[in-house]
């Protein structure tokens, strides 16, 4: 079947051009200033509205198997395209873990039958299981995960010898959650002394500190640099980290590279007296200056994505009185780009720079086949938003299998109105067709 998208405003490749598109099959083939209705069985008018290509998240935890009171892969990948994501890397810290091919593979077969998005997922690493890790396959796996901070299960990794081992050994990028586990110990037990088990929310970015972050990721990209590993330092909330980086280097040449998320450059430490335990994560949501260090970063290209680690946990869950039974995380992958689209025009940002941190650059940075722009041959991944459409979030229009969004009351001016993924229309208007299922992410590694 072939498909016309008239009149809209396509970004991609630094640029910005009115043109048509033209899918046909799984893919573009053709873009075009004006291509006649007469090409295609179905024709969209947009109207002017913004084309993007579909957005790449790179670390979101959709919990299935094993957590699904929370989510599974098809409720959540359903939020994800409605939001206009349409390819996803899952962690591992699912129940059973994700730690040997053979589960991995398990989480593969669940995507392959109920994802409506594009998908792939982190092997885990743990301090005793190299010869997995060493076992991954770069062609369709997206890379090992590691957990140098507070995990579920046995997957810290704390052991210095197997950290560098694992860098030294691993075929495929290593992506890093980077906190110091003994100093946040330290951290804690202070909290305890002064306030038992009811520690105040605001203490948070206290205990899960800037120094843990620092600490870890510092050591993590000094091992990095000694053995010549591809490392990714998700989730980067500090400005001090982003002194660790580098913005001279082409991302495709970058061996050591960052990921901003949504609520690190949308929340600060002063938000907590609002909206409390509901934007509790690990790393914690630091000071303003923290905030606009990881936003100068952003856009000198020493961070080089956004992403989300979209988190869900049930209300119940994250309604617990004692702090350290509230779980860390939160759901955001159905309001990532409309998120992210509203920061970058509140701060003058070019549309095109959005672009390059949401899809070009995660498909560079993982090295992904065919996907994160609009390019004649490339996969048919795309994102209709219409501008001037206001719309507020809440419980009605939440896709989440959790029922809640700590941006629940916001007012957002930036609408989906479609998505494609591989050439499928999955999202129009509000109306989701999930008939046809996402694909397995290929990489050219």
């Amino acid at each position: 079947m072939k498909t016309l998208l008239k009149n809209g405003k396509l970004i991609s490749d630094n640029h910005i051009q009115e043109a048509d598109l033209l899918i046909e099959n799984e893919r573009i083939a053709k873009i075009a200033s004006a291509i006649s209705a007469k090409e295609a069985q179905r024709v969209i008018d947009l109207a002017g509205m913004l084309v993007f290509p579909g957005v790449i998240d790179d670390q979101v935890h959709f919990r299935e198997p094993g957590l699904t009171h929370k989510a599974t892969i098809a409720s959540e990948s359903i939020a994800a395209v409605a939001g206009g994501t349409t390819t996803f890397f899952d962690q591992p810290n699912t129940i059973p873990q994700a730690t040997t091919i053979d589960a991995l593979e398990d989480k593969f077969a669940i995507a392959a039958s109920s994802s409506v998005a594009n998908f792939s997922f982190l092997l885990g690493g743990t301090n005793d299981n190299i010869e997995e890790l060493k076992r991954i396959n770069p062609k369709n796996t997206a890379g090992v995960k590691l957990f140098l901070g507070s995990s579920t299960g046995n997957m810290l990794v704390d052991n210095e010898k197997t950290i560098e081992r694992i860098f030294k050994n691993v075929p495929t990028l290593i992506a890093a959650h980077c906190e110091d586990e003994q100093t946040i110990k330290r951290n804690l037990e202070h909290y305890l002394s002064l306030y038992g088990a009811q520690i105040p929310i605001e203490c948070h970015p206290l205990i899960r500190s800037a120094e843990a972050c620092y600490l870890s990721s510092s050591r993590a990209i000094a091992l990095a640099k000694q053995t010549g590993a591809r490392l990714h330092v998700f989730h980067l909330s500090t400005a001090k980290e982003t002194e660790l980086l580098d913005n001279t280097i082409p991302l495709s040449q970058k061996k050591i590279t960052a990921e901003a998320c949504i609520h690190h450059l949308w929340f600060s430490d002063k938000d907590y007296d609002q909206k409390g335990v509901f934007i509790k994560w690990n790393p914690a949501v630091k000071s303003q200056a923290d905030r606009e260090g990881i936003w100068k970063a952003l856009l000198d290209n020493r961070i080089d994505v956004i992403a989300t680690d979209h988190a869900p946990h049930t209300l119940e869950e994250k309604s617990q009185k004692e702090y350290q039974r509230i779980p860390s995380g939160a759901p955001l992958v159905q309001h990532s780009l409309v998120a992210a689209l509203t920061m970058f025009r509140k701060r003058g940002i070019p549309l095109e720079r959005l672009v390059e941190k949401m899809c070009h650059n995660p498909a560079i940075l993982f090295r992904i086949r065919e996907r994160g722009y609009l390019r004649e041959g490339y996969y048919a991944d795309i994102t209709c938003v219409a501008e001037h459409t206001p719309w507020q979030v809440s419980k009605e229009n939440i896709l989440y299998k959790c029922g809640w969004s700590p941006l629940e009351g916001t007012i957002f001016d930036y609408k989906v109105a479609y998505t494609f993924v591989n050439g499928n229309l999955v999202y129009d208007q509000g109306t989701l067709l999930t008939q046809e299922k996402g694909k397995r992410v290929l990489f050219d590694n």
